[in-house]
């Protein structure tokens, strides 16, 4: 579904990505694992078209999108979670979810079934008995599903999904994990930054690992469970 060859970035004269290549196959849930100034961000603003003057090449579903702006990218069928969230604040659950037009991706009538808002709502039941409330009232963990149903709704067949799980508390990484399994399911495939480790491994098929701008290693879920301690000690938790 997504190849990535040779993507290289730069802020100013400071080099953020060298040379990354790296595929994601359809249906898949990949990870992207590094420490804090790794590059994690960058790639995946690289990959929607957010980072100017990135070099190398995109590849989506076949077609060459290097050239193509994040606008464009997004009607065929990449979907961006950034890791504010991106919430209107002043806007209802339900307003902020009737923004995207519910379509399938221009081209794609093999892709994923629309995402109405009762299928979002079975999906989310709390964005159900919150749909009323603006995004100002809504916790850490019920604007992560706001932002993810938001982009589902948009046609998205891949989401790039940053650090979904970050400053939640247990119970809802497990319902995180739970939704992106769900989403899987229903034929939507994921590239996400995640710090947890273990969190990682419960719901992905497989994880790259970043420093200092370059994939250094790409690992299964054996390899990163019997691995944790040491994944652990690296990043720094």
């Amino acid at each position: 579904m997504l190849r990535v060859d040779g993507l290289s970035a730069w802020y100013g004269e400071a080099q953020a990505l060298r040379d990354v290549s790296l595929h994601v196959e359809e249906g898949e849930i990949v990870t992207l694992v590094g420490r804090n100034g790794a590059g994690k961000t960058t790639l995946l603003r690289c990959l929607m078209g957010l980072h100017p003057g990135a070099s190398g090449t995109v590849r989506f579903l076949g077609e060459d999108v290097s050239a193509l702006g994040p606008h464009k990218r997004a009607r065929r069928g990449l979907g961006y979670v950034p890791d504010d969230r991106g919430v209107f604040a002043t806007l209802s659950v339900e307003e902020n979810l009737l923004l995207p037009p519910v379509r399938g991706v221009r081209g794609r009538g093999d892709g994923p079934e629309p995402w109405s808002l009762d299928r979002v709502y079975e999906t989310f039941p709390r964005l159900r008995e919150r749909r009323r409330f603006p995004g100002t009232k809504l916790s850490g963990g019920e604007q992560q599903m706001l932002a993810l149903a938001r982009v589902l709704r948009t046609g998205a067949r891949l989401l790039l999904c940053d650090e979904p799980t970050e400053g939640l508390s247990p119970l809802v990484v497990q319902q995180i994990g739970g939704i992106l399994r769900e989403v899987k399911a229903a034929g939507v495939t994921v590239l996400l930054i995640e710090q947890n480790v273990h969190f990682a491994a419960t719901v992905a098929d497989r994880h790259h690992l970043l420093a200092e701008g370059r994939v250094v290693e790409s690992l299964d879920n054996d390899e990163v469970l019997a691995r944790e301690h040491e994944l652990l000690q690296y990043l720094g938790i």
